[in-house]
């Protein structure tokens, strides 16, 4: 594995690499969720390129860029057992310059959950996501899904500016008891790490009553919401899969989305229907 930091080193060593290549982007701190990621990364091209770079641009200024877990050490060792051909691994003052042109996500799409509550957010995800596909020039990326509206606004940005990158998106992995994988589960105490079941289980819960022939999305929510009671909750909503509001939930067309407060630290977690 070669490992780089700067665009330069970074295009050079892909103008060397043959046939499909695979790109993951990452923030490091990694768990299985981005090994999965690379593995099917691995699976599906002739070369891997993974980036880690803690996005400043995607954090807001009372939010936790400083305090993002970081762990260099275990993250080189994963990429290197995983078979990636090339990490690159820049320094913020190498990916932006003092002057740039803005990249603003659509406003009907980037106001509204994580958006709604972390305005400008994906402005910043978008603007890193497009300069490393500049960089990386990826045959597929990889995606996770629990990062649905990301996913979502990725894609669309692909479609709209007519990128030559296929999106691949991926399921969530989750711990045995059903705990989506966060880089932010570090920060759960053991009664946190408990009281964060709640947001599966509040999708659990949801989906149970659509098997049974619930179709009223009110009635989907207030059911999540019931399951996360004893947590600060941002958003329980059943939407479209292209997140627009929905009267009635339509099997494979919808997707349940929670954000809520364990403590100090927030989670997400979503249920494809």
């Amino acid at each position: 594995m070669k490992i780089v930091s700067t665009v330069k080193e970074l295009k050079t060593l892909r103008e060397e690499l043959k046939g499909s290549v695979g790109f993951v982007p990452t923030m490091g701190a990694m768990h299985n969720g981005h090994l999965s990621l690379i593995r099917q990364a691995r699976i599906q091209n002739d070369a891997v390129i993974v980036s880690i770079f803690v996005n400043p641009t995607q954090f807001l200024p009372n939010e936790d860029y400083e305090k993002y877990p970081r762990r260099e050490e275990a993250d080189l060792k994963i990429c290197t057992l995983s078979g990636v051909d090339i990490l690159f691994m820049p320094t913020k003052e190498e990916m932006y310059a003092k002057t740039e042109p803005e990249i603003l996500a659509p406003v009907n799409l980037a106001y509204i959950l994580e958006g709604g509550s972390r305005p400008g957010h994906f402005d910043g995800v978008l603007r890193v996501v497009l300069k490393l596909f500049n960089l990386a020039r990826p045959t597929n990326a990889y995606f996770g899904k629990k990062d649905a509206q990301q996913l979502y606004l990725v894609q669309n940005m692909v479609k709209t500016l007519f990128l030559n990158v296929n999106i691949v998106p991926c399921d969530i992995v989750r711990e045995s008891d059903g705990l989506a994988l966060s880089s932010r589960n570090v920060f759960l105490g053991k009664k946190e790490r408990e009281q964060a079941l709640s947001l599966s289980i509040a999708l659990k819960n949801a989906s149970q009553a659509i098997m049974k022939g619930e179709r009223d999305a009110k009635n989907i929510e207030l059911i999540m919401l019931d399951s996360l009671k004893d947590l600060r909750v941002d958003y329980a909503k059943a939407l479209s899969r292209d997140f627009e509001a929905k009267e009635k939930i339509t099997v494979k067309e919808t997707i349940l989305l929670i954000a809520a407060f364990v403590g100090n630290t927030r989670l997400i977690d979503n249920l494809w229907i």
